[in-house]
């Protein structure tokens, strides 16, 4: 739930290969005056160390989000979505995607 004083914060969630979906629907939460948080590309090799840590960075994104909002094409998931998911879930996040339909 959003605070009534501070504009709604969503974070985005999903696959990194949908990277153009990402950018359309941050613009236009953002016109929408919503901050959006979500994850960033990293460059280079990612280690094992270093895609754990971005993956726990991510989950305080969402720790900090009024909404979880769930990027995805075809219905597509992946491991570490539906974990995003699942944290959202338990800790009491509102869920959403952009893709009409997709069970979460």
């Amino acid at each position: 739930m959003a605070v009534a004083d501070r504009p709604k914060v969503v974070c985005l969630c999903g696959s990194l290969r949908f990277a153009p979906l990402f950018a359309a629907e941050r613009r236009r939460l953002t016109a929408l005056g919503v901050i959006v948080l979500g994850p960033e590309e990293a460059e280079g090799e990612l280690t094992p160390r270093m895609r754990e840590a971005l993956g726990e960075l991510h989950l305080r994104r969402i720790d900090l989000a009024d909404e979880v909002r769930v990027v995805s094409e075809d219905g597509y998931l992946g491991e570490a979505t539906r974990r995003e998911i699942a944290y959202a879930r338990d800790h009491g996040k509102v869920l959403s995607a952009v893709q009409p339909g997709v069970e979460l």
